[in-house]
């Protein structure tokens, strides 16, 4: 074979630039459908582990029954369009008042504006390769941050529903669940990574760089009780309003953690009155009321933190069927709305099993 016989074969079978990058996509692609499908499995094992521990271990115990003008009112605060929402997570915006709702299940992002008695899309499935919406939080300049488990968080502008920042997980960590996330004074946002045990965060100064890769802030694992490889441990995540520390639950085990922001110290809360076994969704109000969802017993608590956020005391237990696997909350004045999120009808805890009926964000008083 001459010379250049050779390099005209060459040119014929070698790939050209647009090939390889076609099968560069082709195969991220197939990554990204293989992590999503970890995730999900991930999730459907976590919730069976945490409905086996809520059936074995003992209720939280009401620090006070609730007489007949206390009863916490439940009723339906809006509806969400669509037959297989199974939403998430909540946010609400304290400028307008405006509600944000994601979708588990597709990454849809919906809105509701005062009065109204039904939500509507907002950011639709898929916007921005989206495939989750798990946490959702709006910050000091009205910025919508929302949290894919698969990827990462991505920041939207409320006003015209465009994506101003994105962080994703670095691509060497094939196992990750980013569930949820608060915001500090500062505006750094922190994020839990429910099968890693981390929490990461990112700053002002990365938001204004558009994107990046999220940065492990903080490593719970060594405080963490141990657990399968693979299985769940931080879920929900908030912070008190001096930026002072923040506090995550570990879903499965019931235990709260504190994490110090200027020491990076994590230290066990001591819990008084009762556990947070399938807690998921965290809201800590400025005067040091915490409220808790407790997903798959149907369950939100009220609970008090000490001045320095290293105690808490249970003050009052909600426990009702028409909760419906509540997932997240969010205070607005004069109630608490919660995420009703049918995880159990079809959804991410019984897949195939189960049909939902109207999804609903519930609106609740008296928590």
């Amino acid at each position: 074979m001459t010379r250049q016989t050779a390099h005209a074969e060459e040119k014929t079978t070698a790939p050209t630039a647009a090939t390889r990058n076609q099968r560069k996509e082709r195969d991220q692609r197939k990554e990204r459908k293989k992590q999503r499908k970890a995730a999900r499995s991930f999730l459907v094992a976590a919730v069976a582990g945490v409905l086996a521990l809520g059936a074995a271990g003992p209720a939280p115990a009401a620090a006070r029954a609730a007489g007949p003008s206390g009863d916490p009112r439940i009723s339906t605060a809006f509806t969400l369009p669509g037959a297989k929402v199974y939403p998430e997570g909540i946010a609400a915006d304290p400028r307008t008042h405006t509600v944000y709702v994601g979708s588990y299940a597709d990454g849809t992002v919906y809105r509701t504006r005062p009065g109204r008695s039904e939500a509507e899309v907002f950011l639709p499935s898929g916007t921005d390769g989206r495939r989750t919406a798990n946490g959702l939080r709006v910050d000091a300049r009205g910025r919508l941050w929302v949290t894919d488990s698969t990827t990462g968080v991505a920041v939207y502008d409320t006003a015209t529903g465009t994506r101003l920042a994105h962080f994703e997980v670095a691509a060497e960590a094939s196992a990750r669940f980013v569930n949820d996330l608060t915001i500090t004074p500062d505006g750094t946002a922190y994020l839990t990574d429910s099968i890693r045990g981390v929490i990461y965060r990112v700053t002002p100064r990365q938001l204004a760089a558009g994107s990046g890769v999220l940065t492990e802030a903080h490593d719970l694992t060594p405080a963490l009780r141990p657990r399968p490889a693979g299985g769940f441990s931080l879920n929900g995540i908030t912070s008190d309003r001096t930026g002072r520390y923040l506090l995550t639950v570990d879903m499965p085990t019931g235990e709260l953690y504190r994490v110090d922001l200027r020491t990076g110290a994590v230290r066990r809360v001591a819990l008084s009155g009762g556990d947070m076994k399938a807690a998921d969704g965290l809201d800590l109000a400025p005067d040091g009321t915490l409220r808790v969802a407790h997903n798959t017993t149907n369950t939100l608590t009220r609970w008090q933190l000490g001045a320095d956020g290293t105690c808490a005391r249970l003050t009052r237990t909600i426990t009702d069927p028409s909760l419906q696997i509540p997932t997240t909350l969010a205070r607005v004045p004069g109630r608490t709305l919660v995420v009703r999120s049918q995880f159990d009808k079809g959804g991410p805890m019984n897949p195939g099993s189960g049909t939902p009926t109207t999804f609903t964000v519930a609106s609740v008083r008296g928590l």
